[in-house]
């Protein structure tokens, strides 16, 4: 089945921002296009104009709290994580 850009484009960001390394280039950059003027469609025009910044901020919400959920997650999970036995010996000398 062929694959549209927006799914090509939201495949992408997906994978990118759970990158460690570009991680918070992507959240930078993302919050920098929320705040700028540049958009895909000027915030001039009502409504419209506020809908490609309402998908990107929804898209870096959602993949955010994914992210904390899934490292809480992994830490609650290692830290469940049983010990292995050990057992405490008193060392006595062969003498």
């Amino acid at each position: 089945m062929k694959k549209t850009i927006v799914e090509n484009i939201y495949n992408w960001y997906r994978q990118t921002i759970r990158h460690p390394k570009y991680r918070w280039l992507i959240v930078l950059g993302t919050l920098l296009y929320l705040v700028g003027p540049v958009d895909i469609s000027p915030d001039v025009f009502p409504i419209v104009g506020w809908i490609d910044d309402t998908v990107v901020a929804t898209l870096l919400v959602t993949e955010v709290s994914q992210m904390l959920l899934e490292s809480r997650k992994n830490n609650k999970n290692k830290q469940s994580d049983p010990q292995p036995n050990t057992i405490d010996v008193d060392a006595v000398s062969a003498n």
